[in-house]
């Protein structure tokens, strides 16, 4: 199947070009954000958020070649989680939803987000909050609270944080998903204490590690993140099934015109090594976690 042409540069994405490798059918991306302008940021955030519509998302979608995505709510919109609801009408049955809620969230609201195909929580140690400094008293009550749903709950810490957070961590009764390769330093890499919580976690069997903002803590230059191989490749023999890869778009986190999302996916294939570990990574491993269709053998 040949894939669409190109008709111009995607926002917020550098080059035109598409990764070297070209991704299978039903490949996911399983971290991004939609900001969309119809949407009013939270009180509590105080930068001007991008623009960054469902439209411009499907045209990354067309240069990298995947066709599913995982939409998660950003801080900035605190616990407002209607742009994300938004967005996966747009998207449809492609996608699916990580929401971002308060500790107090009530049973009616987390079923009106299931029936709207989101399937898990976000808990943030490291961003700004609409309800201020998050606590490992937050995470367990939601964890609580999502049980019978089946969700999972998705959190993002700092490498010191999720070593504090270790016993907490193992003894959650839902799934786990660390956010952006646990924020290690690409200088400790598998030497890192955080990283040996993560592989404890990952050999527990119940966590999950999202292959993605590379760049949040690499120190080579864009686009090659090359100081993270050696991390990315220990994530990928520890546990090559409950790894998941997400784009991070619109990289919000980065100077405008940085991120190439083609290199992106080039760096996943570093990682991954071979093509059938890649193919897990980007469809089986999401498949399983968020609940779409398996692809047929």
């Amino acid at each position: 199947m040949n894939l669409p042409p190109l008709t111009g540069p995607v926002p917020h994405s550098v080059g035109c070009g598409r990764p070297a490798r070209r991704l299978p059918p039903l490949a996911c991306d399983s971290h991004m954000h939609i900001f969309d302008p119809r949407f009013a940021p939270s009180p509590h955030w105080r930068r001007t958020p991008p623009d960054a519509p469902v439209a411009a998302y499907r045209q990354l979608q067309r240069r990298l070649g995947t066709s599913r995505a995982v939409v998660v709510t950003p801080s900035t919109y605190g616990v407002d989680n209607a742009c994300t609801l938004d967005a996966l009408d747009q998207l449809g049955d492609g996608a699916r939803g990580v929401a971002v809620v308060a500790h107090d969230v009530a049973d009616a609201e987390l079923n009106r987000l299931a029936a709207r195909r989101v399937c898990g929580l976000r808990v943030n140690f490291v961003s700004p909050q609409a309800w201020g400094e998050t606590t490992q008293e937050m995470l367990t009550t939601l964890v609580r609270k999502i049980a019978h749903l089946g969700w999972h709950i998705q959190v993002f810490a700092h490498p010191h944080q999720i070593v504090v957070l270790a016993p907490v961590l193992q003894a959650l009764s839902v799934p786990l998903v660390i956010d952006h390769l646990g924020l290690i330093n690409p200088a400790e890499g598998p030497s890192a204490a955080a990283y040996g919580v993560l592989r404890r976690l990952l050999d527990g069997g119940n966590t999950w590690v999202k292959l993605s903002g590379a760049y949040m803590r690499s120190t080579v230059p864009a686009p090659r993140y090359a100081d993270t191989l050696p991390l990315g490749r220990a994530l990928v023999r520890a546990a090559p099934e409950r790894l998941v890869w997400g784009s991070d778009w619109p990289h919000t986190t980065e100077a405008p015109g940085t991120v190439d999302d083609a290199a992106l996916v080039d760096l996943l294939q570093a990682w991954a090594v071979s093509d059938e570990v890649m193919d897990r990574i980007l469809v089986d491993n999401p498949a399983r976690l968020y609940g779409f269709e398996r692809p047929h053998q």
